[in-house]
């Protein structure tokens, strides 16, 4: 097919390139610009003549699914890798949320638990104390009921 063959343009497409050429006329363009002009806004509408060899027609509309096709996969891809970033972090931070509270409850636990240990240490001293206090006390008057019966005694008999 030699160039600027317009044969396997539709009646429709030459109908509209006529139409373009005359308007591009009445605007003051010369007749080669006005052809020039009228037939690359046709083929820019449909992408070239739409009859005979088919083949044409149909892979560059494969060619454009398949390109939109990529599209909205990846848009897609793009989409749900957003969701999954979202609650990945959220979840971090549920779980970063969660240590945190275990953390301190776990301090305030052993805190509570050296209180208390601390408490019995100071219970069983006191109580050892009061218990040796009382030992001592025991001793002490022992130690002087054991006089006075002796003072007693050597009284009651007399020096020879």
């Amino acid at each position: 097919m030699p160039r600027g063959d317009k044969s396997s343009y539709t009646d429709k497409q030459k109908r509209q390139a006529e139409h373009i050429e005359e308007s591009e006329k009445d605007e003051g363009r010369s007749e080669a610009a006005a052809e020039r002009i009228a037939w690359a806004t046709v083929n820019k509408q449909d992408g070239g003549g739409k009859t005979g060899g088919g083949t044409r027609k149909a892979t560059k509309k494969t060619a454009k699914k398949a390109t939109t096709k990529k599209a909205v996969k990846k848009a897609a891809t793009k989409k749900a890798a957003k969701k999954t970033a979202a609650k990945k972090a959220t979840k971090k931070a549920a779980t970063k949320k969660a240590a945190t509270k275990k953390a301190a409850k776990k301090a305030t636990t052993k805190k509570a638990v050296r209180k208390s240990a601390a408490k019995k240490v100071a219970k069983k001293t006191t109580t050892g104390k009061a218990t040796k206090k009382a030992a001592t006390k025991k001793a002490a008057t022992k130690k002087a009921a054991k006089k006075t019966t002796a003072r007693k005694a050597a009284k009651k008999t007399p020096a020879q």
